[in-house]
């Protein structure tokens, strides 16, 4: 059997998670697993991430709106034939269709993963669980080139490089928690 496409990610941290979100990073690589939830999201964008808000709505990119409390489904997915983690998150905004945003992520070593977006932006994070909550630590947001390497985009307009252009946080309700 194969273990979870984030058991490695968490490490010795894996049996610490609590059953919730171990179900939660559930996907097994090479399988047509799935795994769905529901719950609100608060969405806020600032910065430069405003500024090029036309072209993020058009490569279906991170929304670049201000709302709270936006229902919102998100799909994880495996992969058949790589060992990715698909993201695919349908958002409800208010008087807008619903907003499709498809990501996949993949391991680079150890905690140390990239998250493939539209527009051939990728986010490179580590993943920790710290004081009873999951912690993405931001270390490089960059474009992805045809020869599969990642173009540093400067340090400013990056997650944590002096404003925080986006911001997503998911609260799952207490009867998703009780299904699983």
């Amino acid at each position: 059997m194969n273990d979870p496409i984030f058991k490695p990610i968490f490490g010795a941290d894996w049996d610490k998670l609590p059953p919730v979100m171990q179900k939660h990073y559930a996907i097994r690589p090479y399988t047509d697993d799935k795994v769905t939830v529901e719950g609100e999201m608060d969405v806020m964008c600032a910065g430069p991430v405003r500024l090029l808000a036309p072209l993020f709505w058009l490569t279906r990119n991170v929304p670049p709106v201000n709302e709270t409390g936006v229902p919102v489904s998100v799909h994880f997915e495996s992969d058949k034939d790589r060992p990715h983690f698909h993201f695919h998150r349908i958002f409800h905004f208010k008087g807008r269709k619903p907003y499709h945003f498809h990501t996949a992520m993949v391991q680079v070593k150890d905690n140390e993963v990239i998250e493939m977006m539209a527009g051939a932006l990728c986010w490179r994070m580590n993943y920790l669980w710290e004081g009873g909550k999951v912690i993405l630590r931001h270390i490089l947001v960059s474009f992805r080139n045809c020869r599969a390497r990642n173009t540093p985009l400067p340090r400013r307009s990056a997650p944590g490089g002096g404003w925080p252009p986006c911001r997503l946080s998911l609260a799952m309700p207490e009867s998703l928690l009780q299904q699983w």
